[in-house]
């Protein structure tokens, strides 16, 4: 899905970072959160240091590569806005009061800013939640990775109601991104959420029985309870239409070989 797709202003950062940029700033902050929380439950507190270190400097290299001051100020907002949102959404889901790797590294991403860049950066991390179209490409790339991953773990689990909190967690920021942070272009993360869920079901066999089929089947049913019936008939609609061209798409590649 693009965002471009839905009817939406045009993002004013993107003369700073490109859709290309952004997309990549949201798959960076998601893997440097996945990282940072492996050190941070894996590892003893060099080890973990040490971690947090080459991380910081991975990011800070990649921040400091903008074209201007303002590019660089939105490289490094993005990046910590990211992680932010990363471990608040994981901090919700398993209850965690803390996650120290990631307190260090957004730390040091902000020590040693001089006061004409922090006060970019801070105008720049703003800036992207003033408005739904401000870093678009970001927000959608990222809140993606965050709702396949709360998906993933609610069917890992053998737990049933483990399974299942997982899955209403995820069913509540999937209706609040609709209602409350992106009322024009959410029910389209919503639609490319659950299509996407279908085509992993599909093709890799995931969820097709036990805790994880009840957690999946929880998650859908929920979302049909709860959206008003013109939005649920426009998110369903969406989402079989995606499935249906990737079943189409998979016989014709299937034909070609």
């Amino acid at each position: 899905m693009s965002a471009h797709d839905t009817a939406i202003s045009p993002d004013p950062l993107a003369v700073h970072a490109d859709s290309q940029t952004q997309r990549q700033a949201a798959h960076m902050a998601q893997e440097a959160f996945a990282r940072v929380f492996r050190l941070s439950v894996g590892e003893a507190d060099e080890a973990r240091l040490r971690g947090v270190a080459q991380l910081h400097r991975e990011l800070d290299d990649w921040a400091c590569a903008g074209a201007d001051d303002e590019a660089r100020a939105l490289r490094r907002a993005l990046l910590l806005s990211g992680m932010d949102q990363w471990g608040v959404a994981w901090s919700q889901a398993f209850g965690l009061l803390a996650i120290p790797g990631l307190t260090e590294l957004i730390g040091a991403l902000r020590t040693g800013l001089d006061a004409p860049d922090e006060a970019r950066f801070l105008r720049q991390f703003e800036a992207i939640g003033q408005a739904e179209e401000n870093a678009i490409d970001f927000k959608v790339e990222l809140r993606r990775g965050v709702h396949l991953a709360l998906w993933h773990s609610s069917i890992a689990t053998q737990d049933r109601d483990e399974a299942l909190r997982l899955a209403s967690q995820l069913g509540g920021r999937l209706l609040g991104l609709m209602t409350r942070e992106m009322p024009v272009i959410g029910w389209r993360l919503v639609a490319d959420a659950l299509a996407f869920i279908q085509i992993r079901c599909l093709a890799d066999g995931l969820a097709s029985e036990g805790v994880g089929q009840e957690a999946t089947q929880a998650l859908f049913g929920a979302l049909a309870r709860e959206l008003p019936q013109a939005q649920r008939d426009r998110v369903m609609a969406h989402a079989a239409r995606a499935v249906i061209a990737w079943q189409q798409a998979s016989r014709s590649q299937g034909q070609v070989h």
